[in-house]
Formats: C-alpha cells, sequence, structure tokens
C-alpha cells in the first residue's frame, strides 16, 4: 500500500533541526563568512601558544612575510577573473537577438497562459512568490473537491487513503502557503518556501491510488483526480523557473561582493609586503607577539573573497543537488516512504 508522504516536505524528513543544513542554506552568506573568517583569524592566532618556533625569528630568518603573502596578489587578481567570467555566464542567458528574446517571451507567455487555463482564472500574479502561493493553494482546492466527491463512495479503503492523501497534501500547502505570504524573491526565503512542498511524492502516491483502484472511482472523482494532478506538474516547472532565476541573482550578488573586497584585500597584502618586515609592531598583547596579531589579520583579509565565495556556492550547490530531478523522479532515499510498491499491467 502506498501511504502518503509523511514528511510533505523536502526539509521536513530530516525530522528534526539539522544545524549543518541551516549553515548551508539559510544562514545569511555575510555571516557564514565572517564566522568562517574568525575562525581562521583563530587558528592562526592559537598558532602561537602551541611553542613552535617564534613568528618575528622565522620572518627575520625566512622572510616568510614574502612567502606567505606574495601569493595572495596572484589568487585575488584571478579571484576578480573569475568575477568576470561569471558575469558573462549570468549575461549571456540574458544577451541575444530580438528573435530569441521574442521567442523567450512567448514561451513565457504560453506557460503563463497554460497555467491559468489549468486552474481557470483570468490573469496570474506576476511575483514569484503569490504564483506559487497560487500553484500550491489551487492544489490544496483540487484535494478538498476530490475529498467531497469521494464521500459518496462506497470503497471505504479507497476513501481512507483519500483522506489521508488530502489531510498530508492540505498540510503542506497551508506551510508552504505561509511561507509564501512575506516572502521577497532575491532573498532566500522563496526558494526555501517552495522546496517545503513535495510535490514529486504527491504526484506518485496520487497517480498509485488511481491505478490501484481504477474500478472503484467514479468518473467525476477520476477526473478530479487528474485535475489535481495537472496542478502539481505545473508546480514543477515553475520551480525549476524560479530556482534558476535566483541562481543568476546569486551569481550577480557574489559577483559584487567579490569585487567590494578583492580591492582592499589587495591593499592590504601590498601593504604588507612593502612595510611589514621583523621589526615592525614590537611588543605583546594578551601574551601573543602583536607581529602575530597583525600578520593573522593580514592574512584573514587576504583569504577573504575566497571565503565569500565557499559561502556563496556552498548553498548554491546545496540546492543544486537537492533538487537535480524534475517531475516524480525521486533521487534521495529518505524523501519516500519505505514501502514503494509497484505492479505491471
Amino acid at each position: 500500500m502506498i501511504e502518503a508522504d509523511p514528511t510533505g516536505s523536502i526539509l521536513q524528513r530530516l525530522r528534526a533541526f539539522d544545524l549543518g543544513q541551516w549553515t548551508l542554506m539559510r544562514l545569511n552568506r555575510w555571516v557564514l563568512s565572517g564566522v568562517l573568517l574568525v575562525v581562521v583569524f583563530a587558528g592562526l592566532v592559537s598558532g602561537a601558544r602551541l611553542g613552535l618556533d617564534p613568528f618575528r625569528a622565522l620572518v627575520a630568518n625566512h622572510d616568510t612575510m614574502w612567502w606567505i603573502f606574495s601569493n595572495f596578489i596572484g589568487a585575488i587578481i584571478t579571484g576578480v577573473t573569475l568575477v568576470v567570467t561569471l558575469n558573462q555566464l549570468v549575461l549571456s542567458q540574458e544577451l541575444g537577438a530580438v528573435g530569441e528574446q521574442r521567442e523567450r517571451m512567448s514561451e513565457s507567455m504560453d506557460f503563463r497562459q497554460t497555467v491559468e487555463d489549468t486552474i481557470d482564472i483570468d490573469v496570474s500574479p506576476p511575483e514569484p512568490a503569490s504564483f506559487m502561493k497560487m500553484l500550491v493553494e489551487r492544489s490544496r482546492a483540487q484535494a478538498e473537491e476530490l475529498r467531497n466527491v469521494m464521500e459518496d463512495e462506497r470503497d471505504e479503503e479507497l476513501k481512507e487513503k483519500v483522506d489521508d492523501y488530502v489531510d498530508d497534501l492540505t498540510d503542506n500547502a497551508d506551510t508552504v502557503s505561509e511561507k509564501l505570504d512575506n516572502a521577497q524573491f532575491g532573498t532566500f526565503d522563496v526558494i526555501w518556501a517552495i522546496f517545503r512542498f513535495n510535490y514529486s511524492w504527491k504526484i506518485f502516491s496520487a497517480r498509485q491510488i488511481r491505478n490501484q483502484h481504477q474500478d472503484s472511482f467514479s468518473e467525476e472523482a477520476d477526473q478530479k483526480f487528474e485535475d489535481m494532478i495537472d496542478v502539481l506538474k505545473l508546480f514543477g516547472p515553475a520551480r525549476e523557473h524560479f530556482k534558476t532565476l535566483y541562481f543568476q541573482w546569486e551569481l550577480v550578488n557574489l559577483s559584487r561582493a567579490l569585487l567590494y573586497i578583492s580591492v582592499p584585500a589587495l591593499i592590504i597584502v601590498g601593504l604588507v609586503l612593502m612595510y611589514l618586515g621583523p621589526g615592525a609592531v614590537p611588543g605583546t598583547f594578551l601574551g601573543i607577539d602583536k607581529l602575530v596579531w597583525v600578520a593573522a589579520a593580514a592574512y584573514t583579509v587576504g583569504v577573504a573573497p575566497f571565503i565569500v565565495l565557499l559561502a556563496y556556492i556552498l548553498r548554491i550547490g546545496t540546492v543544486a543537488k537537492r533538487t537535480l530531478a524534475m517531475g516524480p523522479f525521486i533521487l534521495r532515499e529518505n524523501e519516500r516512504e519505505d514501502d514503494i510498491e509497484w505492479s505491471e499491467t
């Protein structure tokens, strides 16, 4: 027997607060970058407490500052080149002849028209959060209509399955709809909210119930099932479209962030190479040579572009991995029930 998805969402399958997932996907990228930079700085400074060779002696005898910081110049400039590459990647999606732009516009309007015809409205919302909320609420409405039609059915087992399925879908839809109320595209809120609607499992479960009890359905009930599945099938391409737009948005933000950070990083690294020698900043602070504090701070600024890049790519990569398949394909074992059954016709 195929049950309704007990988790109801991609994220609820974790069944508990997962600090790792929250850090990868929800934590502000600047906050994550700051935390990582603090860890780098603290790790470097704590090295002075390990009883190794004095840092000032290493600078005097082995020109350690040069060996550490000279490579930053090339690395940061390479990072700026990466920014240009990322911008080209994003811009390549937007540039094109007028015919290509008209085709993109036509495909977008055709999809909106398909959605409007399927859910029977005149004009669909233009804003991503409202558009996705409309699909979620329409799927909930179709599920409730299916439940009402099933009240006259005599197959009690079928009615119980449909009730469980509808309860799961409506609870999940209520949660997602609430999350979308105040979500603004450009932040991660819209993407985070629509990930909570596990439409793939809902399509699979609905088709299984129909196929297992096809002889028990009235014509009206069968049509309600078909209408509900049609709405769920629209959710997939809509989610993928907004996910793609979000990726482009994030890549632009990443490019700007790297540009903002690279110039100060180059200046700091240049100052260290030009002026910071073994006789600079004499004395200690908190029992640690002040030269260690200064060098650790400069090193932290030097790696800042890489840390920011890491913070952004971690979330983009996590989102991409968790949404590789579109439609009724479930790649991850914990997105489904353990007792999936199938039968040949």
